[in-house]
């Protein structure tokens, strides 16, 4: 195709952002947009002067790929349109809101010659694939991954596991191709009816040890991703988009002056060069080109099921063991 007519399907505040992205894209058109929420959604497609569209059906007759920002119980119904219509679709993670629903829509996305992308953008983010430049060639001990935000201002419609810890079950995934062969994960109710700050251990067949911890109970926004190497410490900002390296040296003693004997120990530390890409644009890219060239996208419909299936594991887990707040 020369140039992929692309629809978005709920224009909140991701769909907003993904109009804008493709509006700029060179070979998408941004054809239309439809949304429940019919006075923003005509909003919407004044801004970028294109047509709204009342349902999906309608929209679905002008496009050849569409995003999908819809709420997460919208996600299974809505992907299923798009696929019986053979129209391309990015699905906002989570994939699906339960496990059967993602294992249906992974095996229909294997099946339907299509491409189904699921919008885990930090697999995007420039630091992130950094990260995995540097490590893939040594030998990781242990990871460390933390995503803490305030309690205002974050989804309180569904717990911390499936709405931020369901971004690093997909990244730990990814960094060890391979499922964990044990988990242990604790929670806490804090602010909500549901989880507000979990933590969970996970142990690979390869002896590396994993610890994921995402709360919305602090007052300081953190994405980090921190790895033990045998011979070297990385520590990776995911959210101001940073990596420093601690390497190992090897001390010597100076023996060059009547004062006797000298040790002298450097550590060296590296600054890894990010460079200045925005994640959603290098995603929506990503998808494009899938579409564009037929390939299977590098965060699949099968790559979000394996990620719900583990937050999932955790967030039982959690409600399990739940640590209930102490009363004063």
């Amino acid at each position: 195709m020369d140039t992929i007519r692309v629809g978005v399907i709920g224009v909140g505040r991701m769909g907003q952002r993904h109009c804008r992205v493709y509006s700029n894209m060179r070979k998408v058109q941004l054809t239309g947009i439809c949304d429940e929420n019919q006075p923003v959604g005509k909003r919407i497609a004044d801004q970028y002067e294109i047509p709204f569209y009342a349902s999906i059906q309608e929209l679905l007759d002008h496009v050849d790929a569409v995003s999908l920002a819809t709420p997460t119980p919208l996600h299974y119904e809505h992907a299923m349109q798009c696929v019986e219509r053979g129209i391309h679709v990015l699905i906002e993670k989570p994939i699906a809101e339960t496990i059967e629903q993602a294992e249906v829509l992974a095996k229909t996305a294997e099946d339907c010659g299509l491409v189904v992308q699921i919008g885990h953008i930090e697999r995007f983010n420039p630091a992130y694939i950094e990260l995995k430049n540097v490590a893939e060639t040594m030998g990781i001990l242990a990871i460390d991954l933390r995503r803490l935000s305030a309690f205002e201002g974050s989804n309180k419609d569904v717990d911390v596991v499936l709405d931020l810890m369901i971004h690093d079950t997909n990244l730990i995934l990814d960094l060890m191709k391979e499922e964990p062969v044990s988990v242990t994960a604790f929670g806490k109710k804090v602010y909500s009816q549901n989880i507000d700050h979990a933590t969970a251990l996970l142990e690979f067949s390869n002896g590396v040890l994993a610890t994921l911890t995402a709360s919305r109970v602090t007052e300081q926004k953190v994405r980090m991703l921190d790895i033990t190497f045998r011979e070297a410490y990385l520590d990776c900002d995911l959210l101001n988009k940073s990596i420093l390296v601690s390497r190992s040296t090897i001390g010597e003693y100076l023996n060059h002056n009547s004062r006797g004997v000298k040790y002298r120990q450097e550590s060296v530390v590296e600054r890894i060069f990010i460079p200045t890409y925005e994640p959603l644009l290098l995603q929506l890219q990503h998808f494009i080109d899938c579409i564009n060239l037929n390939k299977t996208p590098d965060v699949s419909a099968r790559d979000g099921l394996n990620a719900l299936r583990l937050a999932t594991q955790i967030r039982d887990l959690c409600e399990a063991r739940l640590v209930q707040p102490q009363v004063a």
